[in-house]
């Protein structure tokens, strides 16, 4: 019996634990807004404005060998043609005899 209601205790404090809903009186918690009490407008914070990362720039050119992914391995190439405003990759795979476009992204070099 004992270990019954010890049992129904420790669920009853696991669930309550658990329990999302809290009733903390903290003052930093989102609520109301309170009145300004200083007669100038509140200035919102300066946030840095987030500077563009420089493109990464594949540093392949025409001719180079390269290994490309495809069907789940890496095949041998070579680079065509290089867009790297589209991000692009236009390869010839080794023993084929059309051109691939390919992302920059599955072009490794050699």
């Amino acid at each position: 019996m004992t270990l019954k209601i010890f049992a129904v205790m420790l669920l009853s404090l696991a669930l309550t634990a658990c329990e999302s809903a809290t009733t903390d009186n903290n003052a930093n918690a989102p609520g109301p807004a309170k009145a300004n009490t200083n007669s100038q407008a509140p200035t919102p914070a300066a946030s840095p404005t987030p500077q563009p990362s420089p493109p990464v720039k594949a540093e392949l050119k025409a001719g180079d060998k390269v290994k490309v992914a495809g069907n789940g391995s890496l095949v041998d190439a070579t680079v065509v043609a290089v867009d790297e405003k589209a991000g692009k990759v236009t390869v010839r795979i080794q023993g084929d005899h059309k051109d691939t476009t390919v992302s920059l992204d599955n072009v490794t070099k050699q």
